[in-house]
């Protein structure tokens, strides 16, 4: 789409003028220059805002935008006054002060990904979920490219939306957050999914229903709606007069799991797609990503044999029930991305025989409580560390054994000094990781580290 049909749609959608309007971009990481940069090029007037003194993009931002007025060190309380707009980065509240009055005297909020809405004309495909978004947004794409298509993959995920439309792609699939889906408004996917629900980000979000309601803003227009009926949250997100396609690994639905014979098989309605088996991936709960993948495929007419060979060579995302390493006949797995309660259940559900789990850090204001009970099934031990240990283990009250670790070095000397041959240990913490380390990734690498260590 050109630069004039954009601006035109622009201020049709969403009152956004070239000749009048002001906007604000508040908050400068990824999201934040990726705004700057779109508005930039439409030649749309804007200053940048952020309460860090150094945010992460300033360098990039002040070599690219050098004239482009910049208020870091807190939120500059005139540059709210004279907007109309205001892009928010995920990252920023919206229960921020100087936003609510900004609101309340007529500035407009518009994602992202409304901007991003209102500059495609080829299909976006939608995903969202407390757990498994990355894995099934990364799954999808590597099916639409073995189909044949050019596809755009990003959005809470790798690379920032706006900066996909420098691929003029043919197909988006794109990861969304609740923190974007509640300030989108224009999104209209072809086909969306809400994969699960639930406790995460309470901190951010009223409560659960809250957290459910902007997650629904996914399937906003008339786009194909994939359901997950084993979750009963996303279950009663159905509407009426819509195209759905369902999807379940303990029930019959669209996309399910079967038995023919003595193999078990991905499923579409009764046609066998491959065997489980073949799905190179740790966990159950990774077959309901495969089957959730699959159905946002075919809603689109993406070639079925194309999509099973994608997922057979497909490894999985790191720091996503990631093997590390096989050392003296104990696993050791790194699901450092299990950032929330359910994560750290789904991966927990996954394994046939009790596991050693390490646990714990910021649990962002969850019920520890919900995490009992799949301990208690599936854990034989659980070594604790981080901010929020001593909530899990009330929780836990001892259910099983529960040991206390100082970091991860330390977490890990006592998994192997407790573990027999045969086992598992995972790390998948049900918590945010920011109390110690700089973000998941880091918790993970430096799980892995010390793994690895045990080697030497």
């Amino acid at each position: 789409m050109d630069n004039v049909a954009v601006t035109q749609l622009l201020k049709k959608n969403l009152a956004l003028d070239l000749d009048i309007s002001k906007v604000l971009v508040v908050g400068l990481g990824h999201t934040g220059i990726s705004a700057a940069r779109y508005l930039q090029k439409l030649g749309i007037n804007f200053a940048v805002t952020d309460s860090r003194d150094k945010p992460p993009s300033i360098d990039v931002f002040l070599q690219e935008m050098p004239d482009v007025p910049v208020f870091t060190g807190g939120f500059n309380e005139a540059a709210f006054k004279v907007a109309t707009h205001l892009v928010v980065s995920p990252g920023v509240p919206l229960t921020e002060k100087s936003i609510v009055k900004a609101i309340a005297n007529g500035a407009r909020i518009v994602s992202d990904i409304d901007l991003f809405a209102s500059s495609v004309d080829v299909p976006i495909i939608a995903i969202t979920g407390s757990n498994g978004k990355s894995t099934v947004t990364t799954m999808l794409g590597e099916m639409a490219k073995l189909a044949g298509k050019k596809v755009g993959v990003g959005g809470n995920l790798g690379t920032p939306a706006l900066d996909l439309l420098e691929s003029a792609a043919e197909l988006y699939v794109l990861e969304l957050s609740s923190f974007q889906l509640e300030r989108t408004t224009l999104l209209n996917a072809a086909a969306a999914t809400v994969l699960n629900v639930s406790a995460d980000h309470l901190d951010r979000h009223a409560d659960l229903a809250k957290y459910a309601q902007e997650k629904q803003h996914v399937f906003n227009g008339d786009g194909v709606m994939v359901i997950n009926i084993d979750d009963p949250v996303v279950d009663g997100m159905r509407e009426a007069g819509r195209r759905i396609l369902t999807f379940s690994i303990k029930k019959n639905a669209d996309f399910h799991i079967a038995f023919k014979g003595d193999v078990e098989y991905l499923m579409h309605d009764k046609e066998c797609l491959m065997p489980l088996a073949e799905l190179p991936l740790e966990g159950r709960h990774n077959a309901a990503n495969a089957l959730a993948a699959l159905a946002l495929g075919v809603s689109i007419g993406l070639d079925a044999q194309a999509m099973c060979t994608a997922l057979k060579t497909f490894k999985g995302l790191d720091h996503r029930m990631q093997r590390v390493a096989e050392i003296g006949g104990v696993t050791w797995v790194n699901d450092s991305k299990a950032t929330n309660i359910g994560a750290c259940v789904a991966a927990l559900q996954g394994y046939t025989r009790k596991v050693i789990l390490i646990a714990g850090g910021d649990a962002k204001g969850a019920d520890m409580n919900e995490l009992t009970p799949a301990i208690k099934e599936k854990a034989k031990t659980v070594v604790l560390m981080g901010k929020d240990a001593g909530l899990i283990r009330q929780a836990l009250n001892n259910c099983v054994p529960v040991y206390s670790a100082e970091n991860m070095a330390q977490a890990v000397q006592i998994s192997a000094s407790v573990a027999a041959v045969g086992d598992s240990v995972l790390l998948s913490p049900a918590c945010a990781s920011l109390d110690q380390y700089k973000n998941y990734q880091d918790r993970g690498n430096q799980f892995s580290k010390a793994v690895l260590g045990l080697l030497a």
